[in-house]
């Protein structure tokens, strides 16, 4: 965040929010898509959120702005940071930008936040709790009047397979047979769609903060890529990076849930049961759900894997990619065979 952009978002919180003695006090990890950063006032702390400097595209803002009318929305219902102020004047800093409570919690990856707490134990309370808070989630329901700016929910999966089924098969990076043996798969095999409802889209236990005192969720972070669609989605995504049952050594993306790979942990199928308890909906599906999440996933970072190919960017996670993809079409198999 460049010195000018720091003094101007500091001008707007004094100015519009009335806080005194604003202070830019540094980024935040976590997030891939967008850009956060923490701020500080006499009056409190703040979380600011907006695009990457080198998203230019018009419709670039959508995913930040979706985000601040879904925190507006599950306030009250969902833990998650209250939403403070939204600005659309670029004028400000080149880019809208949302204002939000911060949350003095823990991201968890590989590590637990407290030394003190037995690792199992700990790692169990905090499944079986990002399974009640997502459940919390899904209780906002279809039809309702702020879900109908989200999207709309019919044939939302098909939808799903459709776009991205063209959109391999148009910018084809490698040869991937089983991406689209899989696509066909989910196409013929799809289930009748529960009640449709809120849904945040890319929900496991690296998008939450988790309190440093005791083993539980504090608030659910990074809600742009929330809709209205099949809330068993949600949960296959959670529970497709928990635990060891993976189809291959590494497993894709093995830092994201990593406490849960050891010994002792409860299962995918008791997690999936903590939220059909709390929801009163049906987990008979969630074999085609969980394939249905990794092959998604699968399909759609193939594409980062391809400006690596093409020498666009250079990371280690597009590096990575070029294993991460076909682990993810293994777990999808797997999954379509009934072995979750």
């Amino acid at each position: 965040m460049s010195t000018a952009s720091q003094d101007a978002v500091c001008r707007w919180l004094q100015e519009n929010l009335h806080w005194s003695n604003v202070q830019f006090l540094g980024p935040l990890s976590g997030g891939n898509s967008n850009l956060t950063w923490h701020f500080s006032s006499a009056e409190q702390s703040c979380v600011v959120r907006t695009t990457p400097d080198e998203a230019i595209s018009p419709n670039s803002a959508r995913g930040i702005e979706r985000e601040s009318k879904v925190l507006k929305l599950v306030e009250g219902i969902v833990k998650a940071p209250k939403l403070i102020a939204w600005c659309d004047d670029t004028e400000v800093m080149g880019r809208p930008f949302l204002v939000q409570e911060w949350i003095n919690g823990s991201s968890v990856t590989a590590t637990l936040p407290n030394a003190d707490w037995d690792p199992v134990e700990a790692t169990n309370a905090l499944g079986e709790d990002m399974m009640r808070q997502l459940a919390d989630v899904h209780s906002i329901v279809w039809p309702h009047e702020a879900l109908s700016s989200l999207g709309r929910p019919d044939n939302f999966v098909s939808r799903q397979l459709e776009r991205w089924l063209a959109v391999r098969k148009e910018h084809a990076v490698r040869e991937l047979p089983l991406l689209f043996e899989l696509g066909a798969w989910l196409q013929d095999n799809r289930p009748d769609t529960e009640r449709p409802a809120l849904i945040h889209g890319d929900y496991h236990l690296d998008n939450t903060l988790v309190s440093t005192e005791t083993p539980e969720i504090k608030a659910i972070i990074d809600w742009e890529l929330a809709t209205v669609g099949d809330p068993a989605m949600d949960v296959a995504l959670a529970l497709l990076f928990w635990g060891d049952k993976r189809a291959c050594v590494p497993p894709a993306f093995s830092h994201l849930q990593a406490i849960s790979r050891r010994s002792g942990v409860v299962d995918r199928r008791h997690l999936a049961g903590v939220w059909s308890s709390e929801t009163g909906r049906s987990t008979d599906a969630m074999g085609y759900y969980i394939a249905l999440a990794a092959w998604r996933l699968a399909a759609i970072i193939e594409g980062a894997y391809g400006l690596y190919v093409e020498g666009k960017v250079n990371t280690s996670y597009a590096a990575g990619l070029e294993h991460d993809v076909p682990a993810l079409l293994a777990e999808a198999e797997q999954a379509a065979a009934g072995n979750w």
